[in-house]
C-alpha cells in the first residue's frame, strides 16, 4: 500500500498537468461517438511498454459501428505485470469538422499515468492523428488487474478492419 499511494498521486499529477497542454482552446467540439478497447495485458519492462488492443467504435449519430485493431506503446515508467484491460474514450472533433468512415484510422499521442494493485485505474488523454484533429478523451478510467505502476507518453496506434 505504501507504494501505490504514491503512484495514486502521480497519476493525478500527471493528467491534471497533460491535461490543458493537450486541450483544444477557443474551438468548439463535438462528441463523435465512444471508442471502447480491449487491451491485452502484458510487462511493463522499465522504460515502456507495448500492448495488442481490438476497439469498437459507436458513432454518436447511430450510424454503424467499426472495428480498430491496433497497439498502445507507453514510452516511461512502466514497471509491472497487467491483465486485460478496458479502454473508453469519447471522439471529439472541431464542431465543423466532418466524419468519414475509417477516419480514427491512425497515430494519436498523448499523457498516460496508472497504479494497479490487484485491481487498479489509469488514464491516457490521447490527441489527434496526423490525418485530422480528432481527439480522444478519457470516458472512463482504464480497469485492469495487475501490478503496474506506469506514467509518460502513450502512443496509441488504430488501423480500421474491414467488416
Amino acid at each position: 500500500m505504501k507504494t501505490i499511494l504514491p503512484a495514486i498521486l502521480a497519476l493525478g499529477t500527471a493528467l491534471s498537468a497533460a491535461t490543458p497542454a493537450l486541450a483544444v482552446q477557443d474551438v468548439d467540439t463535438v462528441k463523435l461517438g465512444v471508442l471502447n478497447c480491449t487491451v491485452e495485458g502484458g510487462t511493463g519492462w522499465v522504460f515502456g511498454s507495448s500492448k495488442d488492443l481490438a476497439c469498437t467504435y459507436a458513432p454518436a449519430d447511430g450510424s454503424a459501428e467499426e472495428v480498430y485493431v491496433g497497439t498502445i506503446n507507453k514510452f516511461g515508467i512502466d514497471v509491472g505485470v497487467t491483465g486485460k484491460a478496458l479502454m473508453s474514450w469519447a471522439v471529439v472533433a472541431p464542431a465543423d469538422s466532418a466524419y468519414a468512415s475509417g477516419q480514427l484510422a491512425g497515430d494519436y499521442v498523448g499523457a498516460s499515468a496508472e497504479a494497479t494493485f490487484a485491481a487498479g485505474l489509469g488514464a491516457n488523454v490521447l490527441v489527434g492523428n496526423s490525418d485530422s484533429s480528432i481527439a480522444l478523451q478519457p470516458v472512463s478510467i482504464q480497469a485492469q488487474e495487475g501490478v503496474n505502476v506506469a506514467a509518460g507518453i502513450a502512443e496509441l496506434k488504430l488501423v480500421g478492419v474491414q467488416g
